[in-house]
């Protein structure tokens, strides 16, 4: 299990990271004229984010989950791809990116990068690490957990950024 606590700490340790280049993109956000909205979600999506790393964490310790020989490298790979991808995404979108919802009127939608093929390449990454992390070592239950509460919470801010996009820079919908 230690292995399984050090790749959770790793991932908090990324997500401190992120939050670094986050809290500065807004600031740069907001120094061009940037907007936040859907604010009331983002508490609920920390609390989920959050809780899926003590909860794969709690799963393994309290309920005595083994890990799988072969399902855990799967997951393992899973989750590195989702990282890459993730980092892909906030490279690509350079100051734009942000844990929040900011948006700069004026500036256009991205389509390099991961942005080419989908429109919302980070969600892929956070739904297949959300389920990935937690199989790595047979946290089943966190990771359904995890994905069914994540989905609606996506779709939600999925809705709110399409429609942000759409007022203040006039993108074309989806």
């Amino acid at each position: 299990m230690i292995w399984f606590v050090v790749l959770i700490g790793l991932v908090a340790g990324e997500r401190l990271a992120e939050l670094v280049v986050a809290r500065r993109n807004r600031d740069i956000a907001l120094a061009q004229g940037g907007i936040e909205v859907g604010q009331g979600h983002y508490p609920v999506m920390v609390a989920l984010h959050s809780g899926l790393l003590g909860g794969a964490l709690a799963e393994v310790y309290l309920l005595d989950r083994p890990s799988h020989p072969v399902i855990g490298p799967v997951m393992l790979a899973l989750v590195l791809a989702a990282q890459g991808l993730r980092w892909w995404c906030i490279r690509t979108l350079s100051t734009q990116w942000n844990t929040r919802i900011i948006v700069v009127p004026g500036l256009t939608r991205v389509a390099a990068g991961p942005y080419r093929w989908l429109r919302h390449p980070n969600y892929l990454a956070v739904v297949a690490e959300g389920f990935a992390l937690p199989l790595v070592h047979g946290a089943w239950l966190t990771a359904v957990v995890f994905t069914v509460l994540n989905l609606p919470l996506l779709w939600h801010r999925i809705q709110i950024e399409e429609r942000a996009m759409r007022v203040l820079v006039g993108s074309p919908a989806p």
